[in-house]
């Protein structure tokens, strides 16, 4: 089974530089080929392999040696994540699922940067109050609880209130079988009450939309005075 971890990180001043340089190298990459697959198709009815694109950007980093400053693993993955969209776009097709679109190209004012890098040959380990990561070295994290099994992949994020965020993909994690009982419950969903068990329990209503609806109403009201771009 696999597991996520997310845990905040407090890079350095060069290491938050690092971070802010892989966000925009990995989405040029992206779009640099989705752009190249795009053209290849609409000129010459052909479209590049995964394999190609991979075996090109080895090229295009002789050619532009600033996408040799970021971790390369993080470069492989945004190509990666190409093909699946890709993939995901025309096995949406097959079934007839009009809601996937077709792949877009991403946006340097995304609110939400992230790049993610995979575990080779032992270059991501995480400490008690530290994570080694590719490029970066030992940065600081706030490790809130101990991870299990496997670390197969770190997704660094920065939110939009500018935290910087590590999310550590985890497999081989043991799943523990639940006891059981040998009994059983019922439950009545309801209003008043978010539920009511045979048993008599009452589990309270959040009314999670009540309590946010004024602040929904306000950030509706900034938005209808947006304009576009």
């Amino acid at each position: 089974m696999e597991r996520g971890y997310k845990f905040r990180i407090y890079p350095t001043r060069e290491q938050a530089s690092c971070i802010r340089k892989t966000f925009g190298c990995v989405r040029f990459v992206y779009n640099h080929y989705l752009d190249k697959r795009q053209t290849l198709y609409k000129d010459e009815k052909k479209t590049m392999s995964h394999k190609e694109c991979s075996a090109d950007l080895t090229m295009l980093k002789r050619e532009l040696p600033w996408l040799r400053e970021p971790d390369s693993i993080a470069l492989q993955a945004s190509l990666e994540h190409l093909r699946d969209a890709y993939d995901n776009y025309f096995a949406a097709r097959e079934r007839g699922d009009k809601l996937w679109g077709f792949p877009a190209f991403k946006s340097k004012k995304s609110n939400n940067p992230s790049y993610t890098t995979k575990l080779v040959n032992d270059n991501i380990r995480l400490y008690e109050k530290h994570i080694r990561l590719p490029k970066l070295g030992m940065v600081s994290c706030r490790v809130s609880k101990q991870i299990q099994g496997r670390i197969l992949s770190v997704t660094v994020s920065q939110a939009p209130s500018g935290k910087y965020y590590v999310s550590i993909c985890c497999t081989d994690v043991a799943e523990l079988p639940l006891r059981k009982t040998g009994s059983a419950i019922g439950l009545d969903l309801g209003l008043k009450d978010f539920a009511i068990g045979s048993d008599g329990r009452r589990y309270e209503n959040p009314r999670h939309y009540a309590k946010q609806e004024k602040k929904l109403a306000r950030l509706q009201r900034m938005h209808s005075r947006k304009q576009s771009g």
